[in-house]
């Protein structure tokens, strides 16, 4: 079965405050609805929510937050711990509802999550439409401007798709869940899914640094680097537009390895991009002599790691690798990224100082807290005596 020929019942569109304003009575007395957004990133300087898709048990809506006034009240029933919120992949739209309207959630239910857990090896929402409803989708809007108007009606049905059945593979996966005994680990990882906006981020670097090769260069052609950034910020934000669809940043490396002082030299440069460069060639070599007359810039500084910590880390993930084996589940359900990296950080020495780091995971705690206490002992005892 493919979207083509399925014979959904046309989903509420909403684009008016008094419609909003009924809908939000409507979803606000049930238990459980399927939530997913759409957004303008591929096409836009500043990303923006442009589509709130929410599915129940009877009604499918589309809510057009480029048209509404006031989405305020939408966040009631997000932050409703009274109301399950099923999602699939939830922590873009939770960040990007967070950023733009400050919603909180409360019970959520993520299927990619749910799936991962479960050690599906396909974690897409397509190949779990396909495996558990026998829905096939054209992907063709995967990369639609979503905040283009008006919205055409097969771009409202491919939306429409995103939460209709989300409900129903909830129900699946949950019932796998349950009869795995991993229902603990999804609730955990379900509620820290939540809180994903408060959760520790690693330091942001400026985006030139993350470039492979920039940190490499001379301190007055990283400063050269920097200038030519800001050039392409500019720009995108005059014209509206993502910064990659100015220019790439690999594009701007080059020129500031190469530093072409005037626009014959920057076009007899044999670059990736040429005809893209052309078209800047004037604000390019600006930029370019404006980092070469600035002070010189040199990257932030790399703190030195203590061995301990490599030790540490590399003793963490040998135990989870062999948890994970034995419970037949991926090596990031036994203890996630970020909590094992706080785990290396901290060296927890005993109960009390574990329970601080795991404040969030209880049940992992409980599951996991003695073997993890003796792990870091072992690398500590074994780092002393070499």
């Amino acid at each position: 079965m493919t979207q083509n020929n399925i014979k959904l019942k046309p989903p509420q569109f909403v684009n008016q405050q008094d419609v909003f304003e009924k809908t939000l009575q409507d979803i606000g007395g049930e238990k459980t609805l399927s939530v997913d957004t759409e957004a303008n990133s591929l096409y836009a300087y500043q990303e923006q929510v442009c589509l709130i898709q929410i599915s129940s048990f009877k009604k499918d809506y589309i809510i057009d937050p480029l048209a509404l006034e006031d989405l305020s009240p939408l966040g009631d029933i997000f932050s409703n711990p009274g109301i399950e919120k099923i999602f699939h992949a939830s922590e873009y739209d939770i960040l990007i509802m967070y950023n733009e309207y400050h919603f909180n959630f409360h019970n959520l239910f993520d299927t990619m999550l749910a799936a991962q857990i479960l050690g599906r090896k396909k974690l897409g929402l397509d190949a779990l439409l396909e495996e558990i409803v026998g829905v096939r989708v054209n992907k063709k809007y995967q990369r639609a401007n979503w905040g283009k108007r008006p919205l055409a009606e097969d771009m409202l049905q491919y939306a429409q798709m995103d939460t209709h059945y989300l409900i129903k593979i909830r129900q699946v996966l949950a019932a796998e869940l349950e009869k795995k005994g991993l229902t603990p680990i999804a609730t955990e990882d379900f509620s820290r899914a939540c809180q994903v906006h408060r959760q520790d981020r690693e330091e942001k670097l400026a985006p030139y640094w993350r470039i492979n090769g920039a940190r490499k260069l001379p301190p007055q052609k990283a400063a050269v680097l920097v200038k030519l950034f800001k050039y392409r910020d500019q720009v995108a934000k005059k014209r509206n537009q993502p910064v990659f669809k100015v220019l790439s940043s690999q594009s701007l490396l080059n020129l500031a390895e190469q530093c072409p002082t005037s626009a014959q030299q920057l076009l007899n440069l044999n670059l990736v991009g040429k005809n893209a460069l052309r078209k800047h060639t004037e604000g390019l070599v600006q930029a370019i002599k404006a980092g070469l007359a600035s002070d010189p810039v040199r990257p932030p500084r790399r703190e030195r790691v203590d061995d301990s910590i490599f030790a540490r880390e590399k003793a963490l993930r040998d135990w989870r690798k062999r948890t994970a084996q034995k419970m037949n589940v991926n090596s990031a359900v036994v203890l996630p990224r970020e909590l094992l990296y706080a785990l290396v950080s901290s060296n927890p020495s005993n109960r009390e100082e574990l329970a601080r780091v795991l404040a969030d995971v209880p049940w992992r705690l409980e599951r996991f807290g003695e073997d993890i206490l003796s792990v870091l002992t072992k690398a500590s005892i074994s780092r002393s005596t070499e």
